[in-house]
């Protein structure tokens, strides 16, 4: 899953505000090898304010219809938390809904299931863009196993089916770093569920403060390494900014496992 970032503000510096560009961008991801482009409009950053839901839906819009224009072939996610923005796009166009706002209500299920949309959950806590740093976990792998059950069942009652649904683990959302070396090295636990585990890996904070890096764009390496915990782990789609590199890591790593 390569990253289009439909803002000027993405935390990894890599962000475009115009849709042209961001078109480009994702054409070159796609070349690289990415199997699904995942593209949002608004920074995931908590240390800046939300966009309006009219201009996140303006973004995202825009983009699907030149998407579509392309007449591109590949998955395409929809980055987007609020429900107004998620029925709006989706009605444009877009195979996956990444919803990062840890689905606290049914809506964005029920909206997936009548556009007939995947749904990525993502394990969080509280509101997104407002800093979760002091959430604190006895056992992460314990609370992120109750909180997919929760969803899961949540979304089979808004009528979404089971087979629609990927889970995310939310690396670096309402965690320390502890709690995120510890999914990474416990992922196994949650194939219990059935359901395929995407990991949100790319340049993250918990990359930046083992290896003791502010730049996040200096991270791709310690990435790589994650993609490759991930997919011995049994991990089948990474996030990520730099798809080659990811790319070429997944290649080596399955060559080796199907020795």
């Amino acid at each position: 899953m390569g990253i289009v970032n439909l803002s000027a503000d993405s935390f990894s510096g890599d962000g475009l505000s115009d849709c042209g560009a961001a078109l480009a961008h994702a054409e070159a991801l796609l070349a690289a090898g990415a199997d699904i482009i995942d593209v949002g409009a608004e920074s995931a950053r908590t240390n800046r304010g939300p966009i309006s839901a009219a201009e996140e839906a303006d973004r995202l819009c825009a983009f699907i219809g030149l998407w579509r224009g392309a007449g591109h072939k590949a998955m395409l996610s929809l980055n987007t938390w609020r429900p107004e923005v998620a029925a709006q796009a989706l009605a444009e166009g877009g195979d996956l809904l990444n919803d990062i706002g840890g689905l606290p209500d049914e809506r964005n299920a029920q909206i997936c299931a009548a556009h007939g949309a995947a749904l990525l959950v993502m394990h969080s806590v509280g509101v997104p863009k407002v800093p979760h740093t002091h959430v604190g976990y006895g056992d992460v792998l314990g609370a992120v196993e109750a909180f997919f059950e929760e969803k899961l069942f949540l979304c089979e009652k808004a009528g979404l089916a089971r087979e629609c649904i990927l889970l995310d683990p939310g690396i670096d959302f309402a965690k320390q770093r502890a709690d995120n070396l510890r999914i990474y090295a416990n992922l196994d636990r949650l194939h219990r569920f059935g359901r395929p585990l995407l990991l949100p890996v790319s340049r993250k904070t918990v990359i930046g403060e083992v290896l003791g890096l502010e730049n996040a764009a200096e991270r791709d390496a310690g990435t790589v390494a994650c993609v490759v915990q991930g997919m011995l782990r049994g991990a089948q789609v990474f996030r990520v900014h730099n798809v080659r590199a990811a790319v070429a890591a997944v290649q080596t790593v399955g060559a080796v496992l199907e020795c």
